[in-house]
């Protein structure tokens, strides 16, 4: 099974990722993980991207692209995989199309967790709250500011109706109802994708 999640910031795609992986013995693929890997080992592409990463911007599309293909040719990934963070445009979907296509590898869905915007607001501060009262403020995440959630939120919308329209013309698009417990999001994923 070769699967791609999507949904805002506070979605759930994280827990919904982690539950998927292990009911279908397939590893996960989250670019956020592999940038830190590739920048922590120092390898060619690491140094690339850092810069990027430091600055919160968004790594180029060709940087991205050859961090998939390494990724998806480890042995790890022969019988599936589940990509998270990854593709975030329409234009990055396309280019991992063309990917798999050279990799002889082919997408089974792009499984959408569809959260209304003022849950994924909830549901982000939230953990802002819970992360402040782990680590001192001073610490604190800066990705829960209530400025940065919603430049988040605005940015998700921005780039994710494009891909969700790809992957909808492309047949490949499930829509799941993200606002419901984390089992009930799963019993449907899981429903929806052995059709």
């Amino acid at each position: 099974m070769r699967l791609v999640i999507l949904g805002g910031p506070g979605a759930g795609k994280g827990t919904q990722s982690q539950k998927l992986c292990q009911q279908q013995s397939i590893p996960l693929v989250a670019t956020g993980d592999i940038l830190r890997e590739a920048i922590a080992s120092q390898s060619d592409l690491g140094r690339q991207v850092q810069p990027y990463v430091e600055k919160g911007e968004l790594v180029p599309d060709t940087l991205l692209i050859e961090f998939m293909r390494e990724r998806l040719v480890q042995s790890d990934t022969a019988r599936g995989w589940l990509l998270e963070g990854y593709p975030r445009t329409a234009f990055q979907a396309e280019e991992l199309d063309f990917l798999l296509d050279k990799l002889e590898q082919k997408l089974d869905w792009a499984i959408y967790l569809e959260v209304p915007e003022s849950v994924m607001s909830d549901r982000c501060i939230r953990q802002l709250s819970n992360l402040s009262s782990k680590v001192s403020q001073a610490n604190s995440h800066p990705d829960y500011h209530p400025d940065i959630v919603q430049r988040r939120i605005d940015l998700f919308h921005e780039r994710t109706i494009p891909i969700l329209e790809y992957y909808g013309y492309c047949h490949r698009l499930i829509t799941i109802n993200g606002n419901q417990s984390p089992e009930e999001v799963n019993q449907e994923i899981l429903e929806k994708i052995k059709n």
